[in-house]
């Protein structure tokens, strides 16, 4: 009897389905703005792909970009959870929640129908009973009727006859009538218990157990809810394991090592600074011989106190001296002689006219040489194809990288070439399988490709042994300069050995750098190197490049030095005119007894 109350519960059910499934949705979108936004994060901070410059270096810079690596993973995880959340709970429960509608729906209706046959049954019992008794007060005024025209003297036979006729009537009719509301009585009986007994306890089950899948459901979705987010714990623990294994990585000491090595310039330190004594002309106008030859002998510089006095003095103040002007040259400084054959230094007038000069003009001096020429060499335009406009130092390791990339694009097209050599033998084996000739315009252009790679690891290698022979070189001259820096009056060159300018040196003979060709150095031998080995072109060089040898195909040349594995085998013509050649276009045959031949 509580059909509507159960109505109402299996409707409250339903929407408290729906309003979980709201919940999840509104968890999904959480998550997924969640990951949206860490992602951003990541791609905010991570380095730009445009230029290797930009790309980190420092051992915390790759921790950092490591640590973010490991977020975007993290964030993937947290797109992972909203997937499964939405396909596991979210859309199962819009799926349940719309059947269960269906079959609510369903034993609804079977219950009202139930409802309303009962009703329909008892309408019918009550229009049976209504009918009945009807006709058993009719029965009952026409049996009054009867009684009393029979009991009258003065009525007629005729009416008593015809009031007995209507009593028979309307008895019949009332025995007619109470034997269908017995009928319908019992049928309606029947009814009833048949629907409070059977039908409608059906119904309710049937709710009851739609009510129970859906509690169920509810259960396995909550569980679901949490499995979602407890399948990705493992991953997320390693991404967090990466990032602390990212934080351990930091190295203070190799960061410190690359700071050096990528600002470490080979230049040389700057020479002390001579002591310049402007009173000289003071004491050469004194014409007490007896007063100024003590001065003259008291002036007399000891280039390791005086100088180291003078610099101390000067530094201590904050103020960095003054390099000597281009006409002061050291040769000027000794002007006069002590008894004993001892130089001292005097300033004739034209020094000092000059220095006082270019007081008076204000001119701005530049505190040093080296910031000139530094100055200039990196603000004299585009990057040079040798790095000379860079120090030393990053000269050489710019040379490095680029051989080392050089070498690398050299060993990509030597498997290119092998690759094609093997394919072309296949074709040629196989016709079916394609035409060999079809490969030949791609072998030639990977063998022209070589040999380009080759000749600039050539060049590049000429250029690393030039600079690596200055930073030889420098590193002797200071080793000397350590023990010579006591010299009276010595002027270095404010680059050290790096500069090209023959003035600034006063010690030696000028140096005139010229700079040769790559491959001067491997041509000038006196002798001619006796040959080991004849070959023969396979295929036509055109040697264009300096150094190399041009030869036709099928000639034949002599072998005076093999490959040393860069691929350039050294040949000589009968004229007696040298070069290079690509070892891959020629047929080699060498002497067994090459030495002495």
């Amino acid at each position: 009897d509580q059909f509507d109350n159960l109505d109402k519960h299996t409707q409250w059910g339903i929407d408290f389905l729906e309003k979980y499934a709201k919940f999840v949705k509104e968890r999904i979108e959480i998550e997924q703005n969640y990951a949206k936004q860490l992602r951003n994060l990541v791609k905010k901070y991570c380095p730009k792909r445009s230029s290797k410059d930009e790309e980190p270096r420092f051992i915390a810079c790759i921790a950092f970009f490591n640590i973010l690596n490991e977020l975007n993973d993290y964030a993937g995880q947290r797109e992972v959870v909203a997937e499964e959340m939405g396909h596991r709970v979210y859309g199962e429960l819009m799926r349940y929640s719309h059947d269960l509608k269906t079959e609510r729906k369903m034993h609804l209706q079977e219950g009202r129908k139930a409802q309303q046959y009962l009703d329909m049954c008892w309408k019918q019992m009550d229009n049976s009973k209504k009918k009945f008794e009807r006709e058993c007060r009719e029965a009952e005024k026409a049996q009054q009727s009867y009684e009393r025209l029979d009991n009258d003297t003065n009525a007629t036979k005729a009416d008593v006859e015809k009031a007995k006729q209507q009593l028979n009537l309307r008895t019949h009719m009332a025995d007619e009538n109470k034997n269908e509301y017995a009928a319908q009585l019992q049928n309606f009986n029947g009814e009833q218990h048949k629907h409070y007994y059977i039908v409608i306890p059906q119904i309710y089950k049937q709710l009851q157990e739609m009510d129970e899948r859906r509690t169920i459901k509810l259960s396995e979705c909550y569980k679901g809810f949490a499995d979602s987010e407890r399948k990705v714990i493992p991953i997320i623990s390693k991404c967090l394991e990466g990032m602390i294994l990212a934080a351990k990585s930091v190295d203070e000491h190799r960061d410190s090592q690359i700071v050096i090595d990528c600002f470490k310039s080979g230049f040389e330190p700057p020479g002390d600074f001579p002591f310049e004594d402007y009173s000289q002309n003071i004491y050469r106008t004194i014409s007490d011989g007896t007063i100024s030859t003590p001065k003259q002998e008291g002036m007399r510089i000891d280039s390791k106190t005086t100088v180291g006095k003078a610099k101390g003095k000067l530094w201590l103040f904050g103020k960095k001296p003054k390099p000597q002007s281009p006409p002061l040259t050291p040769t000027s400084l000794y002007t006069s002689s002590t008894p004993n054959g001892s130089q001292y230094p005097i300033f004739s007038i034209e020094p000092v006219h000059y220095c006082m000069s270019d007081i008076k003009t204000g001119k701005p001096r530049i505190p040093s040489f080296r910031s000139l020429k530094r100055g200039y060499l990196y603000l004299q335009g585009p990057a040079l194809e040798d790095f000379s406009h860079l120090p030393p130092e990053q000269r050489r390791k710019k040379l490095q990288q680029r051989i080392d990339e050089l070498n690398r694009e050299l060993q990509k097209e030597t498997d290119q070439k092998d690759a094609l050599i093997k394919m072309k033998d296949v074709y040629e084996k196989n016709p079916q399988m394609g035409d060999p000739g079809s490969l030949q315009p791609k072998l030639a252009e990977t063998m022209s490709n070589m040999d380009r790679l080759r000749m600039e690891i050539h060049k590049n290698e000429a250029w690393l042994s030039e600079v690596e022979g200055k930073v030889a070189a420098r590193s002797d001259r200071r080793h000397s300069s350590d023990i010579n820096h006591l010299v009276t009056q010595g002027r270095e060159s404010p680059e050290g050995s790096y500069t090209d300018d023959a003035n600034q040196e006063v010690r030696g003979p000028p140096q005139q750098h010229a700079h040769p060709s790559e491959f001067d150095d491997e041509f000038e031998d006196d002798d001619p190197l006796p040959a080991i080995g004849h070959c023969k072109a396979i295929y036509p060089f055109d040697g264009h490049n300096e150094g190399t040898l041009a030869m036709k195909e099928g000639e034949i040349l002599y072998i005076i030095e093999e490959d040393k594995g860069d691929g350039w085998t050294r040949a000589r013509r009968h004229n007696g005119e040298e070069g290079y050649v690509p070892t891959s276009y020629i047929d080699v045959t060498l002497e067994k007894n090459s030495k002495g031949a």
